[in-house]
């Protein structure tokens, strides 16, 4: 069942990467300080969620659309995932394009 789980999750993760069209114009510099919040979780080598337990990925590298389209999905709820989904709701799409810039420029993060 959580291989399922898992396998849908990235196919949905996929899926709304192909389908967004947003844009990652954004300023790592300023995504460096906006994203302090998501390295207590993202930042840690070999983390795990508590509750559900999962390692927890590590986005440094990833494609910057990826990041906005997740954090948007996260922002509306089609993501369920109440820590994502309480972080994402005060970030404007601004703030999620500089945080996407500043992980697609971070590899290893």
């Amino acid at each position: 069942m959580k291989r399922t789980m898992l396998i849908g999750a990235a196919l949905t993760g996929m899926t709304l990467a192909l389908a967004t069209s947003a844009h990652a114009d954004g300023d790592a510099a300023k995504g460096k300080v906006k994203a302090i919040s998501c390295m207590g979780c993202h930042g840690i080598p070999g983390y795990h969620n508590a509750y559900p337990n999962y390692p927890v990925p590590r986005v440094g590298g990833q494609y910057p659309e990826y990041i906005v389209a997740a954090l948007k999905a996260y922002k509306s709820g089609q993501r369920n995932h109440p820590t994502m989904q309480a972080q994402a709701a005060t970030l404007s799409d601004q703030d999620m394009q500089d945080i996407a810039v500043y992980f697609a420029s971070a590899p290893g993060q």
